[in-house]
């Protein structure tokens, strides 16, 4: 695996804003910070004219491109981090599966594993920088045109998500053949596992070698999941990618950032993810904040998680629920978002409005608490 040790780039511009990160460690906040995932994306009409020309996966491949849409929402909107604009299923393809992105479907693999012996397909060893430098170029790029004024997460997919994918070879609504290799090849989907934990750490390690100054994993398959298939096939990989990017981080000198889970419809598993190494547990919007919290303890911060839908309604309704979710959670070690991406069909005017309303409200509450 490539070491970074001698590549990080030095002389970043000085952080201005450092609210997001303050609130990930646990430390006291004068507002709320808020992003939201998707926050780059189709409901902004410059993405869409930047996107116009050019198919999805060679976008992610340009870090010029990927630095552009990563900063249109900032231009637009006072949020409070960036999120490096790229896709989970880079993974896959470092890995040397073929995804294509079909209009009106989605992503799309044009040979998903099948069998077993499938597995003796993909690259065995991958070096990150070779694959998936241009991630890492972008995220250097991004990193210095953002000028300090708010700091940059990276991302990546989790183990269980990206394998369904691979497995599905695109999006499913019940995931029947992905999990039912869980039941009949246990022992090959660790092995699968086991190589996409180990795939991702690099790549987690490498996005902070580059610069990103906070990392979310995204588990967003994890509502396909029972209890039992997720304490054996998500927990212990998400537990170990923690682990891993930390203990690779020290090694390597590099700044030992924030980390992120979300694991979208884990009610059942949020003591235990709590528990798994991470700072900020995200969710998604089908929980109540007060049960999170109960759940999740003292030691995390939470992050979410306001039903994107709700960006449908007026300006002052979603002030309202705001206010409330706010109300909820509390302002402090708590990062705001929506418990979901944005839709593309959303407005933006709406979205500024959710931004805003976070601000207002959590400055109004720590003033009078």
């Amino acid at each position: 695996m490539a070491a970074h040790g001698g590549a990080v780039p030095k002389g970043f511009p000085k952080l201005k804003n450092d609210t997001f990160l303050r609130a990930a460690r646990g430390e006291e906040t004068e507002h709320t910070p808020v992003w939201c995932m998707r926050q780059a994306g189709r409901y902004l009409p410059e993405f869409r004219e930047t996107r116009a020309a050019q198919d999805f996966f060679a976008t992610c491949r340009s870090p010029k491109l990927c630095c552009e849409l990563t900063l249109q929402p900032l231009r637009r909107f006072p949020l409070d981090a960036a999120i490096i604009f790229s896709d989970i299923l880079v993974v896959p393809q470092a890995l040397g599966m073929e995804v294509v992105m079909v209009p009106g479907k989605g992503p799309t693999f044009t040979e998903p594993l099948k069998e077993v012996e499938d597995l003796l397909k993909l690259r065995q060893k991958v070096d990150v920088t070779a694959e998936l430098g241009y991630v890492f170029q972008a995220i250097t790029l991004t990193r210095h045109s953002l000028e300090g004024r708010v700091p940059l997460i990276g991302f990546s997919g989790a183990p269980w998500t990206l394998m369904s994918y691979m497995i599905e070879g695109g999006g499913s609504s019940t995931m029947a053949k992905a999990k039912s290799w869980l039941y009949r090849h246990p022992e090959a989907s660790h092995q699968l596992l086991r190589l996409l934990a180990d795939v991702i750490t690099d790549y987690l390690v490498g996005q902070v070698a580059a610069g990103a100054q906070a990392l979310q994993l995204f588990e967003s398959h994890a509502g396909h999941l029972g209890p039992e298939q997720f304490q054996d096939f998500a927990l212990p990989y998400i537990r170990d990618i923690a682990q891993a990017v930390k203990s690779k981080l020290k090694e390597e000198a590099l700044p030992l950032v924030p980390m992120i889970i979300f694991a979208k419809d884990a009610h059942y598993a949020l003591r235990d993810l709590a528990r798994a190494g991470y700072e900020v547990v995200g969710l998604d919007w089908t929980i109540r904040p007060q049960e999170a919290r109960a759940q999740t303890g003292k030691d995390v911060t939470l992050q979410g998680n306001l039903d994107p839908c709700a960006l449908y309604a007026p300006k002052e309704k979603i002030g309202e629920l705001v206010k409330k979710m706010l109300e909820a959670f509390g302002t402090q070690r708590y990062i705001a978002n929506l418990g979901h991406g944005l839709y593309p069909d959303m407005n933006p005017e709406h979205v500024g409005a959710f931004v805003e309303a976070v601000h207002a409200h959590s400055r109004h509450i720590n003033k009078h608490s």
